[in-house]
């Protein structure tokens, strides 16, 4: 099978009429390294907005609670601007998915934002959980990892996630003053930093470097308006051993955080987890290890730059083959299926709200992938079953039957939207049913829950 139609599918978000595939992995790799056009076009909302919705939240709450004049319109609006940013989140990312040139910025945007999952767990945090894919993540995913880890760790929204914000030095000097606090040390986020961002399950850390590594993460507080703030006086004093080494000491500083974190990402272990994790995203739930070590070797001899472990997915033979096993998670189902109609990024953008939320944010929930809200920090699962279930498939059914029509892009020629979309992925029996179907609308459906189409 031709280089263009593996990448559309495998690194993409499949073909869309009148769009040109990508010929090689040098015309990807082009794109991949000249500006961000589409988050110029399509900014989406930073860290600053997202603290500014929080403090309002939490101011217009106060004023409702204490039932002020106007406050209870007041805080009714600040909700539904809340739901409403959210949604906005996800019709820019679709937007920005349909428009994308090769497909692989976007779906590189999706894979590293839900390695570092964040969740808004209270209504106040919503809109910062939505500014850490764009302000931490996003400007790092074609620059190095070092970097994006530093980011995407120490941003607000992550140190409310994971619990950050109430990890205290046992032995800080405000634990000392407020004995009645009981302040103690909390290590979700060193645990995660481990496990899930940099060395991997199963990698070679212990407890105690756990246990160290949060001692060393205190003092990192969120404060309004300002966001990230370093506090030594909730610090726990002295140097901590992370991995063999000293880390830290007095007076503690936000630089030996940054520090042990660059130490991580260029751990071999760490290698090890991302070239894994990337590959199986990308290519198969078992991948080639000669593949994975490939990727891992370009990660470690880079120092951690992610342009040349990309160049190696895109070029590796193992990652080539005409084998389509993985399952289109949600996000990606719709937005490939926004492309194989037509929509452009302007006609996504120019949706309405109701259009918006019937068309694709409730959908994705019905599918089993409600938006900004996976399962746990572990983000969302890679096995195909997990999106394979009856409630899930049927969800895919009905999206597949009203899409068109949700969205404002009847199908005037199934046959030709099945050509276009499966190129040489259609088979027999896809190409023979649809002609036969009853209406234009079920045969267009024929083509968008099709096996094939489901598959990358």
């Amino acid at each position: 099978m031709e280089f263009s139609t593996v990448a559309q599918v495998r690194f993409g978000f499949g073909s869309a009429p009148g769009k040109p595939a990508p010929k090689d992995a040098q015309a990807i790799l082009a794109a991949l390294s000249g500006p961000d056009v589409l988050h110029q076009r399509w900014p989406g909302i930073g860290t600053q907005i997202g603290l500014k919705v929080a403090d309002d939240f939490h101011d217009l709450k106060k004023d409702f609670a204490d039932k002020k004049p106007g406050a209870a319109e007041a805080f009714k609006l600040q909700k539904a601007k809340i739901n409403d940013l959210l949604v906005q989140g996800l019709q820019i990312a679709l937007a920005r998915a349909v428009e994308d040139e090769t497909g692989l910025r976007e779906r590189l945007w999706a894979f590293w934002r839900d390695h570092f999952t964040v969740q808004g767990k209270r209504r106040q945090d919503v809109a910062l959980a939505v500014s850490h894919g764009e302000a931490a993540v996003r400007p790092f995913i074609t620059r190095s990892f070092p970097e994006m880890l530093r980011a995407a760790v120490t941003h607000p929204m992550m140190l409310i996630y994971l619990d950050q914000v109430n990890s205290f030095g046992p032995n800080s000097k405000l634990a000392k003053k407020r004995p009645d606090r009981k302040l103690g040390l909390n290590e979700n986020l060193a645990r995660e930093v481990m496990e899930l961002h940099t060395l991997g399950v199963g990698a070679r850390y212990t407890q105690d470097d756990v246990r160290q590594l949060a001692e060393l993460f205190t003092g990192m507080r969120v404060m309004a308006g300002e966001g990230l703030n370093f506090a030594p006086e909730l610090a726990e004093p002295g140097a901590e051993h992370v991995l063999g080494h000293d880390w830290g000491g007095d007076p503690a500083k936000l630089a030996d955080i940054y520090a042990v974190l660059d130490m991580l990402a260029l751990h071999p272990d760490t290698a090890h987890h991302l070239a894994h994790k990337l590959a199986v995203h990308f290519v198969a739930p078992e991948p080639d290890p000669a593949l994975v070590g490939a990727l891992a070797e370009a990660y470690s001899g880079a120092k951690g730059q992610l342009m040349p472990v990309y160049e190696v997915l895109l070029t590796h033979p193992a990652a080539l083959g005409a084998d389509f096993v993985k399952v289109r998670q949600p996000f990606d189902y719709i937005a490939s299926g926004m492309r194989a109609l037509g929509l452009s990024g302007e006609a996504v953008m120019a949706l309405d709200g109701k259009a918006m939320r019937s068309g694709a944010y409730w959908p994705m929930r019905d599918m089993g992938q409600q938006w900004l809200a996976p399962p746990g920090p572990n983000g969302w699962p890679e096995e195909s079953e997990e999106w394979i279930a009856p409630q899930q498939l049927s969800a895919r059914i009905n999206w597949a039957l009203r899409a068109p029509q949700a969205l404002g892009v009847p199908v005037e020629d199934p046959v030709g939207l099945a050509t276009s979309a499966l190129g040489p992925r259609l088979t027999e029996t896809v190409a023979t049913m649809v002609p036969r179907a009853e209406t234009r609308a079920e045969g267009a459906a024929l083509v968008l829950a099709s096996a094939e189409f489901n598959r990358r």
